[in-house]
């Protein structure tokens, strides 16, 4: 079954201030015991959240989907999860709790993935994102990805395209 993808994940606009510490977290790959806590991260970041059915069938059945979660003091803070078919990874969500956004948490999650997919062999990556979501493309630009495409009225809430974006991730690393 298909759901939405949720790269256009909100990811930009923190509100907090006390930004001046960096903070301490972690990235581990996500449980089943986490989904009580992704599903906070859920609701807080989109219009059409995932269910958590949608997370147990991606933990449990899906052998291409890879997914993991950012932990600040033992909370689960924000998560990312992609599909990886043979060279080709798809983004398939990322989000962070509102009060961690705009600390460039979104960016380490997105490195950490990339990462990730480049490890099991990926040499492209690919998402959706909204086309009013400017904070999202932009931190996906940084990170290599480049519009190529419309996906017209893919967001079911408000009928609204998606941007489609790729980036060639193998060719940001020196070959081993």
């Amino acid at each position: 079954m298909m759901h939405h993808n949720h790269a256009e994940g909100t990811i930009g606009e923190g509100l907090s201030r006390d930004q001046d510490q960096e903070l301490q977290v972690e990235i581990r790959s996500m449980t089943l015991e986490d989904i009580p806590q992704v599903m906070e991260v859920e609701y807080e970041s989109f219009t059409i959240p995932w269910s958590v059915e949608a997370f147990h069938n991606e933990l449990r059945f899906n052998q291409h989907a890879h997914y993991v979660v950012m932990i600040h003091e033992g909370q689960v803070i924000g998560y990312a999860g992609m599909w990886l078919i043979i060279d080709e990874a798809h983004i398939t969500n990322i989000a962070l709790r509102e009060k961690y956004r705009g600390r460039k948490l979104g960016s380490k999650l997105l490195q950490h993935v990339i990462d990730t997919a480049l490890d099991l062999g990926a040499e492209r990556m690919t998402l959706e994102v909204r086309v009013t979501n400017r904070i999202a493309q932009n931190l996906y630009k940084k990170h290599g990805f480049r519009p190529a495409g419309l996906r017209k009225g893919y967001y079911t809430d408000n009928n609204e395209d998606a941007i489609i974006m790729w980036a060639n991730i193998a060719k940001g690393r020196d070959r081993k």
